[in-house]
C-alpha cells in the first residue's frame, strides 16, 4: 500500500510554478515539521476562549463585541489604545489568526505580544505594543520591530539588536539581492496575518500569504504568560483575534507527519481528490479531518 501511495502521489505532484504575484514567498524561510503540522491541523472551535480579546485589559477607547473576538477604536484624538488577548500562554507553540482591514490602519498600527501590566492606553500618538519591556510589536505600516521603546529595524529582512550590538539578519546566508532588496522595503501587509509564538523557544514571528517570515523577536522570557496584544491610533478600526491551534514541546506524532506529508503532496488545489486515495477508510476520514 505503501510503495501504491508513493506513486499515486508523485504522478500526480504539481511542479508548475506559482502564480501568486505576491512578493511574501521570496521572503519565506524554512518552518520546522512542528509548526508545519500546527498549521495543517483543523482549527479549534471557533468560541475558543483563547481567541478572546480581554473585557477589562483594555483601553476604554477599544469596545469589544458581543461575541469577545473583535474590538473596535472609537473616534479619539490624540491617544493611543491598546487591547490584549483574554488568554495568555506559558509554554507551547500556538498560532493565532488576526484580521485588520489594512484601510484601518492608520499610523501606528501595531501588532505582537505582551506580558500582563503591558500599558494600553497614552496620551497623544505613539507605539504602545513594543512601545516599554513588557511588549514585543511590528508596526504594520513601515514594518518596523519595536521593543522597549526602541526600533530595532524592519522584518522582514535585518535587525539591529539592543544595546548596539551588530546587526543580525535572520535571512539565510544563500538569499539572493533581490530578497534583501525586497525585505529592506516597506511591504503593504494584507488583512491576514497569523501570529506565531514559540513559549518553549522564546520566539516570536509572523505569516503572511501563507509565508513564514522568519524570527521577529527571540530571546522573549520563559515561563511567563505572554499575550497577543495589538495598538491603535485609527478611530474606527476593528480587529478581530482568532486562536488557530497549538502544540506541546513533544515532537509531532508519525501519523501527524504522514499526514502532513500527504497534504503537502496534493496541494491546495487537489484536497478534493483525497477521497481518492488508496487508503484504508479509518485513514481517509483522518485526511479529511485534519484539512
Amino acid at each position: 500500500m505503501g510503495l501504491s501511495l508513493s506513486v499515486w502521489l508523485y504522478s500526480r505532484a504539481d511542479r508548475s510554478p506559482s502564480s501568486s504575484s505576491s512578493a511574501f514567498p521570496l521572503l519565506a524561510v524554512p518552518i520546522s515539521s512542528r509548526l508545519a503540522v500546527t498549521l495543517n491541523s483543523s482549527p479549534v472551535a471557533a468560541g475558543d476562549g483563547r481567541s478572546h480579546w480581554s473585557s477589562l485589559q483594555r483601553s476604554p477607547h477599544f469596545l469589544l463585541s458581543a461575541c469577545k473576538q473583535e474590538v473596535t477604536r472609537s473616534p479619539v484624538e490624540r491617544s493611543s489604545d491598546g487591547v490584549r488577548a483574554e488568554m495568555g500562554v506559558k509554554s507551547g507553540l500556538h498560532v493565532w489568526e488576526v484580521l485588520w482591514n489594512p484601510n484601518h490602519r492608520g499610523s501606528h498600527a501595531v501588532l505582537g505580544i505582551a506580558r500582563h501590566n503591558c500599558p494600553l492606553q497614552a496620551s497623544g500618538y505613539n507605539v504602545l505594543v513594543g512601545g516599554d519591556s513588557q511588549s514585543w510589536g511590528w508596526e504594520l505600516k513601515t514594518n518596523q520591530l519595536w521593543h522597549a521603546g526602541q526600533n530595532i529595524g524592519l522584518y522582514p529582512g535585518k535587525r539591529k539588536r539592543c544595546h548596539c550590538e551588530a546587526e543580525e539578519d535572520f535571512r539565510p546566508q544563500s538569499s539572493t539581492s533581490s530578497h534583501t532588496k525586497i525585505s529592506q522595503t516597506h511591504l503593504p501587509i494584507p488583512e491576514r496575518i497569523l501570529l506565531v509564538l514559540d513559549a518553549d523557544a522564546g520566539t516570536l514571528g509572523f505569516i503572511v500569504d501563507g509565508s513564514f517570515l522568519g524570527v521577529a523577536f527571540k530571546d522573549l522570557p520563559r515561563g511567563v504568560e505572554l499575550f497577543p496584544a495589538v495598538s491603535s491610533v485609527r478611530g474606527g478600526a476593528s480587529i478581530r483575534l482568532r486562536y488557530l491551534n497549538g502544540a506541546t514541546r513533544d515532537p509531532p506524532s508519525l501519523m501527524a507527519l504522514c499526514g502532513l506529508s500527504i497534504h503537502q503532496f496534493l496541494g491546495h488545489q487537489r484536497q478534493n481528490q483525497m477521497d481518492k486515495l488508496p487508503l484504508p477508510p479509518r485513514l481517509q476520514d483522518y485526511l479529511l479531518s485534519s484539512q
